[in-house]
């Protein structure tokens, strides 16, 4: 699905939030929006999933406009919002009951989905007897059970530890592969930017604009943040952290225009 917004402006009020926003996400594609706290991010998930409305300008899901939500966009919180009193196999089967699939067989496809997070053997616990981390894959199952055709991540592993973060940041990246979603990724974490993005956009404090495009060639897709240093530095500086917005130089992966995409 090709995921446009155009001209799009928010406010709060007499709170401007979002000035004059444009940018089109195809299929397939991963962006991470990382910015200051309050500069419209999770907001622009919000008008993607059909959740707001914005002040001006429209959100087009394959050129129709987004009014309401619709399971073919999916948004995932932080909060991984499992139902506590159902198990791991029957919170991501709810996913299709609610779509009028029949229990027997949302039960016998969540198993699948269980398997592809690594939580086969689990499917019979319930939310408080497993780790935040498990509890995470079991919400990234039932999010991708339905197969949606854009994915709305709201910082999804920002509460989890370093380690238990970058193993699923993996399972991510295997599930996009294999289904093919639009995914907007919302996080503070810029290394988390640098490993899963194939697009990173910069976003200024609010009345919020995009300060700088950065497209990172998945050949330079790694843990390893010394591949990443020169564009990590530019991003931080950006942000207003560090000196990196010293004597910027530009990286052989850094684009302005959000259209562009670079070899590595």
């Amino acid at each position: 699905m090709i995921l446009t917004f155009e001209n799009i402006r928010k406010q709060f009020g007499d709170l401007p939030v979002l000035d004059h926003f444009d940018c089109t996400f195809g299929p397939g594609e991963l962006a991470a929006l990382v910015g200051p706290s309050g500069c419209g991010k999770s907001t622009l998930l919000h008008l993607a999933a059909g959740l707001d409305r914005p002040s001006a300008g429209w959100v087009l899901a394959d050129e129709q406009p987004v009014r309401r939500p619709d399971p073919r966009r999916m948004l995932m919180f932080q909060e991984n919002a499992l139902y506590p009193w159902l198990n791991l196999r029957d919170n991501v089967a709810m996913a299709l009951e609610l779509q009028k699939i029949r229990r027997a067989e949302a039960r016998k496809q969540a198993v699948l989905w269980l398997e592809k997070v690594q939580l086969q053997g689990f499917e019979h616990y319930f939310p408080h007897q497993v780790s935040g981390g498990m509890r995470q894959r079991c919400a990234l199952a039932r999010a991708f059970i339905t197969q949606p055709e854009v994915l709305l991540l709201d910082e999804p592993f920002g509460a989890l530890d370093a380690l238990t973060r970058m193993t699923l940041q993996d399972v991510l990246l295997a599930l996009i592969r294999e289904t093919g979603p639009t995914v907007l990724l919302v996080t503070h974490d810029v290394d988390e930017a640098l490993f899963l993005a194939d697009r990173i956009l910069v976003f200024s404090a609010r009345p919020s604009r995009v300060l700088q495009t950065f497209c990172v060639p998945a050949a330079r897709r790694s843990h390893d943040l010394s591949r990443h240093a020169d564009v990590r530095r530019e991003i931080l500086g950006l942000l207003g952290i560090g000196h990196g917005a010293q004597g910027r130089r530009s990286a052989p992966f850094i684009s302005n225009s959000s259209s562009e995409v670079l070899a590595a």
